[in-house]
């Protein structure tokens, strides 16, 4: 009989950026096993469920027992199995008594170079219950779990302990075991919205159950655009700052969504709003609200919560969260004005303290020698013909790593170069070299702005090709998806600068320039350019 079949495990919270890598593999791994064993067409590709409290699958038109099979079993080769005297030598002896047959029962099959003896048995279909807590538990020991946890008193070991295990094909409960559990009909709703158990009487009908009886949303797909249309509709005139990582993980986090605008005093707009924005996702996973949708969009002191509950009365929930991230914005504010009050230029010194690479110095070897290199790629722009201010280029350099030690970029180190450019301008120091600190550090990754300007762009070649020269010619080479040190973004970063800036630079000239900066002993391993 062919029916749906569905699987569900019932556990507690789950890693939420890892919640649908979860449970496409466990989909992934049932599948293949399932269309192996002859439960599903090879093409039903099923379906995964995943909320924060359970990963379940869902195949359709699946067999309650496979179908009769003929199994072929190869033997030695015919030239290996009979003797000069016809007959059959100890290989092919081995063969039929593992086998169980006799060689009237025997068959020669060819690969096309290689005749074999071989032989073809009958294999009844198993039922699905007879297998199918066994596919299951050999499933879940494939998934890509980093670190197993083992809970009670029990030697069972999965990324979070599971409560419950549901196997269901149509209507019938599929007796069977996983992970320590027997398997029922029976699973529970919404931590807080939903009471008791809930019987699931038909595996067509589980995410209907879910989402009337247990307020749960089980599909991941859906709950994020639920929460999209949401946000959207919350923002009004506003924009919601887009981040689709946010979103997913706020989607891993709850089984029905409800999105709240709270806000927090404007006081705090004083504060850089990168520095806001960061903190509020990062720490407390909420949605800032820009006043329009255009890229000089400014922070508003409105934001946007994603809650796991919906209630008619939200205002404890919006002000609980009101109260929650005021901490969390006093501490950046307390950083910039803290951080404000010692000029970059006297951080310099504190550079001497961190450690680049123990073969390539401290980060203030480092900015020497991106200062000399900025000066060298200046003189090169402006024989060139392309004017090109070295005073400024040595300056920004200069400056480009000073806000590592501060207390902003210690709390929140994605703000590096942003901080800089904030921290520059308060010092008096011009635009120029201000846009150039943060701007060195571009493009962060594949489509990113380029440096505008050309002292933005010196310093980002300078620092770009110091750190490949240098790793390159210490042997630290990346290898496979191995990239420690960001070589290959560097690289390409070096590439777009120099063909959609464009610049008149040749890249051996650079390369040398870059090279003069290390001492030669340094260097053990050669850097060139070859031709494809």
């Amino acid at each position: 009989m062919n029916a749906t079949l569905l699987i569900e495990l019932l556990t507690e919270e789950l890693p939420p950026k890892s919640l649908t890598k979860l449970g496409l593999s466990f989909l992934e791994q049932m599948q293949k096993t399932l269309a192996e064993a002859g439960f599903i067409a090879a093409d039903n590709a099923g379906q995964y469920f995943a909320t924060p409290r359970r990963l379940a699958l869902e195949f359709k038109d699946c067999l309650e027992t496979q179908p009769d099979r003929t199994i072929e079993k190869k033997g030695p080769a015919v030239s290996a199995g009979v003797g000069a005297d016809g007959t059959a030598t100890k290989a092919l002896e081995g063969f039929m008594r593992g086998a169980g047959v006799t060689f009237s029962q025997l068959e020669k099959v060819s690969d096309g170079k290689t005749e074999y003896f071989a032989i073809r048995l009958h294999k009844p279909g198993e039922h699905l219950d007879a297998v199918l807590g066994q596919l299951v538990e050999a499933a879940l020991k494939k998934l890509p779990v980093a670190k197993l946890m083992r809970w009670g008193s029990s030697e069972v070991q999965f990324v979070r302990p599971v409560h419950g295990l549901v196997l269901l094909h149509g209507t019938r409960v599929v007796p069977g075991a996983a992970l320590g559990l027997t398997s029922g009909n029976t699973t529970r709703g919404h931590r807080f919205m939903s009471a008791g158990e809930i019987t699931l009487s038909n595996a067509d009908d589980y995410a209907a159950t879910l989402k009337q009886q247990g307020r749960v949303m089980v599909s991941f797909e859906q709950r994020r655009e639920k929460i999209r249309a949401q946000l959207n509709a919350a923002a009004g005139q506003r924009t919601w700052l887009q981040d689709e990582a946010l979103l997913d993980e706020v989607t891993a986090l709850v089984e029905y969504p409800a999105v709240y605008e709270a806000g927090f005093e404007a006081e705090f707009l004083a504060v850089p709003q990168e520095c806001l924005i960061l903190t509020m996702k990062a720490n407390q996973k909420y949605f800032p609200l820009m006043d329009s949708a255009a890229a000089d969009a400014k922070l508003t002191n409105r934001f946007l919560v994603v809650s796991n509950m919906q209630v008619a009365d939200p205002s404890h929930i919006i002000t609980g969260n009101a109260r929650v991230v005021r901490p969390r914005l006093a501490d950046a504010k307390f950083f910039f004005e803290t951080d404000k009050k010692t000029p970059l230029s006297a951080r310099i010194g504190k550079l001497a303290s961190i450690v680049y690479h123990n073969k390539l110095g401290s980060q203030g070897e480092r900015v020497d020698r991106l200062i000399k290199l900025s000066a060298a790629i200046a003189r090169r722009l402006n024989a060139a013909g392309l004017p090109t201010d070295i005073g400024e280029a040595e300056r920004a350099a200069l400056l480009a790593k000073a806000d590592l030690v501060t207390d902003m970029v210690g709390e929140f180190p994605e703000l590096q170069g942003i901080m800089g450019r904030y921290y520059a301008l308060n010092d008096g120091e011009s635009a120029t070299v201000a846009a150039a600190v943060e701007a060195h550090y571009r493009p962060r990754f594949n489509g990113d702005t380029l440096p505008q300007g050309t002292v933005a762009a010196t310093v980002a070649l300078a620092d770009k090709l110091d750190a490949l020269i240098g790793f390159f010619g210490i042997g630290q080479i990346p290898t496979g998806d191995k990239d420690p040190f960001g070589l290959r973004r560097a690289a390409l970063g070096v590439l777009r600068i120099l063909m959609e800036t464009p610049l008149p630079l040749s890249l051996a000239d650079l390369i040398e320039d870059a090279a003069a900066g290390f001492a030669p002993a340094l260097l053990t391993h050669e850097c060139r350019i070859t031709s494809a």
